[in-house]
């Protein structure tokens, strides 16, 4: 059972208040109180509530609770796909679609932490300096600007290495023509929508990778979920991961719903906290 402090719907951090005998498998010491939570759970509606012990994680010595509760989700999100998706490495080409949003920005410090040229699109002069401050290398500027030409122009007509795309039906077509031979699309989400069908042997053309993977996947076993998750509090710890906070909101009916006004009004950059309590 958990007291949260901070949360984003169903992503929170908190004290553990009490424990069963099995919380022990995830490879945690019991001495660390403060976990944080996933997605696949009950979104939070109070400050007390309870979780299956695999889907805690225990917050290490550096990480403060605001930056667990905000960056956690996203942090393994990306941390996994860039180990298990594509391995981004030194070198590397890489497009990010929205990159100035909080799996974006996130993506954009772990690239260029292993040494890889970052390209992002976004939709704004603002967004594209902050993801910039992130890390990234170039940012097109999508409702002003060809993607592929400038794609393209950027990599000398090769194309990327890998793409990581959040933005779905819209952007799928044109992820072929940006990537280059060998190159594998990963998508991330479908914030225009779905992707529609389509066939494999469009694949056929640059022997081209496909995946559409989820972090959950990456995080079953034990081992796993204690890999990941100490790899990704050493990131944060270390400064190489920045947690982008927009705002925090009170947990209140005023403060959550200008949380959610403020979120699907898109103007928003990283992201939004609503506190329950002091930690």
């Amino acid at each position: 059972m958990i007291q949260a402090t901070l949360s984003k719907t169903s992503k929170w951090a908190g004290k553990l208040l009490v424990y069963g005998r099995f919380f022990s498998q995830i490879g945690f010491p019991h001495t660390e109180d403060t976990v944080s939570h996933l997605t696949g759970c009950p979104r939070l509606s109070s400050n007390v509530h309870s979780l299956p012990w695999i889907k805690a994680y225990p917050i290490q010595h550096g990480v403060s609770t605001r930056d667990a509760a905000a960056g956690m989700l996203q942090c393994l999100t990306a941390v996994t796909f860039f180990e298990e998706a594509y391995k981004v490495s030194k070198g590397d080409i890489i497009l990010i679609h929205t990159v100035a949003g909080g799996l974006g920005l996130l993506m954009a410090q772990l690239a260029k932490h292993v040494g890889a040229t970052v390209i992002g699109t976004t939709s704004t002069k603002e967004k594209a300096e902050l993801a910039k401050q992130h890390g990234a290398d170039h940012v097109i500027l999508y409702p002003v600007e060809n993607t592929v030409e400038r794609v393209l122009e950027i990599t000398n007509g090769e194309g990327v290495h890998a793409v990581f795309d959040g933005v779905g039906k819209d952007t799928f077509d044109a992820n072929f023509k940006l990537l280059r031979r060998k190159g594998t699309l990963v998508s991330v989400g479908n914030a225009s929508g779905a992707v529609p069908p389509f066939p494999p042997i469009k694949l056929m053309e640059k022997n081209l990778k496909l995946l559409r993977p989820t972090m959950n996947n990456y995080t079953v076993t034990p081992d796993e979920i204690h890999y990941f998750g100490n790899k990704v509090f050493e990131l944060i710890s270390s400064g190489v991961l920045k947690i982008n906070v927009w705002k925090e909101y009170p947990f209140t009916a005023e403060g959550v719903q200008q949380a959610q006004q403020d979120l699907v009004g898109g103007k928003t950059t990283g992201k939004l906290i609503v506190k329950v309590q002091d930690a």
